[in-house]
């Protein structure tokens, strides 16, 4: 089965993403799983006499013989695609064929293969978390005591430094990173229940071989190296979907944050930050002079793919009629796969613009320059109530002429502040002007970020240096 151009195919197929990632939710992959789970069911019944020794290994010979045209075909006929597969191993497992699937019903092997392929899928993730981390981590640690102007409303506020602006992005990604990997050693599989998770198929199964089906289920989970649920329908419970989407799906909200940010740090207002830019690389079909933040424009909307994934896993959670509805079935065929790559994708970006990205100190000084000095009225504010002047009167006094600065730099002029306030006599009664002018330097206004930034910095969790090849 090919498909070319001349069809519609996903963009996650072969835009986005890795090929690790799309290795992972292809058919070949799953179907090899499935054979796993089959194997696995096969060697523990086996152990109660069910199943011959030869009938285990003639299916592991074959445990990677995916034959996807033929399954296809039975498919066509039969209209039950995991039937299909069974039948597609059958034809060729000649002596175990008979014994593939014994005593399960489809969700024995589909939720269990199921499970094994998510946590593999989000194995990969939490690794391109940790070289995303180490890659702002890097730059944190670059720019940890530079300062900039901070923006409240998208105003100039106070001043932060570079270091610790990249710092909460650090932060969040550190708690997402943390949060997926105790959902990864937490994961469940369904575990060999049958048809309505009560066991009772294995139990007629295994009567009189003093093997209970309890036991059975214990053998095949503990091969596969996945916990069990204690208790089952037909599925494992989809909250497990949710609760694993919402994880997904809160990665990509820490990134879009993060990339809306660099898309208004790389306006030319601000023009602090800017992504990195091929020297071959067209902004605009139209404006050959264009710059545009496409990674991060790409992410935004890559995110919104992510977040858009919530909505059929709440569905799916919250209305598993009974013991079993089908109609989760064709959805989560969709949807979890197009989380999991497009959440790659957004990653794999992510990591180019953390080790390319720039900053630019021109920019950084143009906007201290033109908004830092209001910032640092603060300060001086404080010191002259600690001189014994009418903190309300002085108020109002930088106010006023705070306001009077203000529409200079609006109009494109030096900010004349600091000129006109380290000359104001009401404020000389108090402080020199080489205090004044010693207040009114933003430079050093940052509180205690730096600190700050490397309290996150030592939270995160660094990997072990890689040993270098001999």
């Amino acid at each position: 089965m090919e498909y070319s151009h001349d069809t519609y195919i996903s963009p996650l197929t072969w835009r986005y993403g890795s090929d690790e990632m799309k290795e992972i939710f292809s058919e070949v992959h799953k179907r090899k799983l499935l054979r796993r789970v089959w194997i696995a069911l096969a060697r523990a019944e086996s152990k109660a006499g069910l199943v011959t020794e030869e009938q285990v290994r003639e299916l592991e010979a074959h445990r990677d013989d995916i034959d996807i045209e033929r399954a296809s075909e039975i498919e066509s006929v039969i209209h039950h695609d995991l039937m299909a597969e069974i039948r597609t191993y059958a034809e060729q497992c000649p002596s175990a064929g008979g014994i593939i699937h014994l005593g399960a019903t489809s969700m024995d092997a589909l939720d269990n293969a199921d499970a094994m392929r998510f946590r593999e899928a989000l194995q990969l993730i939490i690794r391109r978390l940790d070289d995303l981390i180490e890659a702002l981590a890097a730059k944190a640690e670059e720019y940890i005591d530079v300062p900039t102007m901070a923006f409240t409303h998208i105003q100039p506020a106070e001043i932060t430094t570079i270091g610790y602006r990249i710092a909460q992005t650090i932060q969040d990604l550190n708690e997402d990173r943390k949060e997926i990997a105790a959902f990864t050693e937490s994961m469940k599989g369904k575990g060999m229940k049958g048809a309505v998770g009560t066991g009772a198929s294995y139990s007629v199964l295994l009567r009189g071989t003093g093997i209970s089906a309890a036991e059975m289920e214990k053998m095949v989970m503990d091969e596969l190296g996945i916990e069990a649920f204690p208790a089952a329908t037909q599925t494992y419970t989809r909250k497990q979907d949710l609760r694993m989407i919402s994880l997904l799906s809160s990665v990509s909200a820490t990134l879009h944050r993060f990339s809306l940010d660099l898309r208004i740090l790389q306006s030319p207002p601000i023009g602090e930050f800017s992504e990195p830019f091929g020297k071959m690389q067209v902004g605009s079909s139209a404006m050959p002079f264009k710059r545009n933040p496409i990674n991060s424009e790409k992410i935004c909307s890559l995110a919104r793919i992510v977040e858009g994934t919530y909505q059929p896993a709440w569905g799916n959670a919250s209305s598993s009629i009974l013991e079993r509805t089908l109609d989760d079935s064709a959805n989560r065929r969709i949807f979890i796969p197009e989380a999991f790559i497009a959440l790659d994708e957004i990653l794999i970006t992510e990591l180019k613009i953390a080790k390319g990205m720039n900053i630019h100190s021109t920019a950084t000084e143009r906007l201290m320059e033109s908004y830092g000095i209001f910032a640092s009225t603060e300060r001086l504010l404080m010191e002259l109530g600690r001189k014994g002047a009418d903190r309300q009167e002085m108020h109002e006094v930088i106010r006023e002429e705070s306001l009077k600065a203000w529409a200079e730099v609006q109009e494109g002029r030096a900010n004349p502040l600091r000129t006109i306030l380290s000359s104001d006599s009401r404020l000389l009664s108090y402080l020199s002007k080489d205090e004044i002018l010693a207040l009114l330097d933003a430079s050093d206004y940052t509180g205690d970020a730096a600190a700050r930034t490397r309290m996150v910095l030592d939270q995160i969790i660094r990997r072990p240096a890689r040993k270098s090849a001999k």
